[in-house]
């Protein structure tokens, strides 16, 4: 494969590989930083590609061990990630004032509860174990088959699909337990508690009704609602959305927080 042959295709899945990223690292530049590092490397090494995966499969095999040498030595994030930054940011009015003056003038400060449910994922998924990290996003949000999967990890098939199965059961768990779209007596409600923060001439409900989740939340299939969540993210860029720079503040404010929480809880 030629250089050019190899920057033509990159650029098309390059949206995909940096959205990936972050929701693996929370961080715009690590992610910045990783997207270039990996073309870079694929770069330096063309002649040894033989086509025996797709360009985009081996790409994001790079891509993951980047990401996986930059968060092995890091702690994942406890569940209760959630309440830690709402308490947070009830004692930081700067963080809410620099919010509402992107929410009033920023052409991407829209706030609607599907974008936010996409940023929240991002934050809880960081309590998974890596490797479960790595493979939920990858066959649930990405669409890489479980084959592609174990071979941009260096896994087995069998070692993919547990992955799989305890990344899944893990999120349903926490989302069961703590969202209050899912369960009346969930102890987050962050997205509504936001909703009325940036939209307040807008009925509560009504921003709700929009979300499928919440109409199906009678539905007993716990695992067709975190489907549900997937969906959403698969239908989101987390930079280019209507909502792209309020919930890049958002997430770099979380980011901060966790990172001196954990910092204090070793």
């Amino acid at each position: 494969m030629t250089t050019d042959k190899l920057l033509s295709e990159f650029e098309t899945f390059q949206g995909e590989l940096r959205s990936f990223i972050l929701r693996m690292t929370a961080n715009v530049q690590d992610t910045d930083d990783i997207v270039q590092e990996a073309y870079l490397r694929a770069h330096a090494k063309i002649d040894a590609f033989r086509g025996e995966s797709s360009l985009k499969t081996w790409v994001f095999a790079i891509a993951s061990n980047l990401v996986k040498d930059m968060l092995k030595a890091q702690q994942r994030w406890p569940e209760t990630v959630t309440d830690i930054c709402r308490e947070a940011a009830l004692s930081n009015p700067r963080f809410m004032q620099e919010s509402m003056q992107i929410r009033e003038t920023s052409p991407q400060g829209n706030f609607e509860i599907k974008e936010h449910i996409s940023f929240c994922f991002t934050c809880v998924a960081k309590t998974l174990p890596l490797e479960q990290h790595l493979v939920l996003l990858l066959k649930e949000v990405y669409g890489f088959k479980v084959k592609e999967i174990a071979e941009i990890i260096n896994q087995t098939d069998a070692m993919v699909k547990y992955y799989l199965y305890a990344a899944r059961s893990k999120m349903i768990d926490i989302f069961d337990h703590r969202c209050s779209l899912i369960n009346k007596q969930g102890t987050c409600y962050q997205c509504t508690e936001l909703n009325g923060i940036f939209n307040p001439k807008q009925k509560e409900q009504e921003e709700l009704m929009k979300i499928t989740m919440v109409r199906q939340a009678g539905n007993k299939n716990r695992e067709a609602l975190l489907d549900l969540r997937m969906e959403i993210l698969q239908e989101l860029d987390p930079f280019e959305s209507g909502a792209a720079e309020l919930q890049m503040h958002h997430l770099e404010y979380n980011r901060q927080v966790i990172a001196s929480y954990l910092a204090g809880n070793p």
